[in-house]
């Protein structure tokens, strides 16, 4: 389905997301719609191995290596600078993407499936909660998603956290399921946004 054009309801360790083939443009414009989002918000791209995210980032900093042994897969996100194989409507305009390796073992069978990142967000309708049990998904975003993968309970409704390393220090953007101390332990002090994002997987 996702090969061809289609949006994906699906699990992650954290929250349920729904997403695209990070590759279809068109097809990520539509999760925008389903959601009522701003298209200046970008999505997450979800990988299932950190070789998969190399050919849509510029590079991966020597220092950065020990965050992705430390907490891939899980629900630490990376913003890195784009390539220009990410089309601009992920990335909401800018040169930055948040990765991440997704720890459900549906989600990261689904990526593994389709060749390429899944370009998602989380699955609630703009100005809703996002929620980790597939029963509590608005029912008209699961209408006008192709398919949707039910697998229960899949998290503790703790969005991902996300880190900005294109700086030194950096930044955590999005205050989530890894704690600021834990990746302190790995790479030193960090700065904190004083205002955290909108909650996503």
């Amino acid at each position: 389905m996702l090969r061809t054009g289609g949006v994906a309801v699906f699990p992650t360790e954290t929250v349920y997301g729904v997403g695209a083939d990070i590759r279809d443009a068109a097809a990520v414009s539509r999760v925008f719609a389903l959601k009522n989002r701003e298209s200046s918000q970008p999505l997450m791209a979800h990988c299932a191995s950190p070789v998969q995210m190399l050919e849509y980032v510029t590079e991966v900093p020597e220092w950065v290596q020990p965050l992705i042994n430390r907490f891939w897969p899980g629900p630490l996100a990376l913003i890195f600078r784009s390539t220009d194989r990410v089309p601009p409507v992920v990335t909401g305009g800018g040169r930055t993407i948040g990765i991440r390796m997704v720890g459900h073992p549906v989600a990261r069978d689904l990526v593994e499936e389709l060749g390429a990142p899944v370009a998602g967000t989380s699955a609630n309708l703009h100005g809703e909660p996002a929620t980790s049990r597939f029963d509590a998904i608005n029912p008209k975003l699961l209408r006008q998603a192709d398919v949707a993968l039910d697998s229960g309970l899949c998290g503790a409704d703790v969005p991902s956290t996300v880190l900005d390393v294109t700086c030194d220090p950096p930044r955590v953007l999005r205050l989530g399921a890894v704690s600021v101390q834990d990746i302190e332990a790995v790479v030193g002090r960090v700065l904190v946004r004083p205002q955290p994002l909108i909650p996503s997987p």
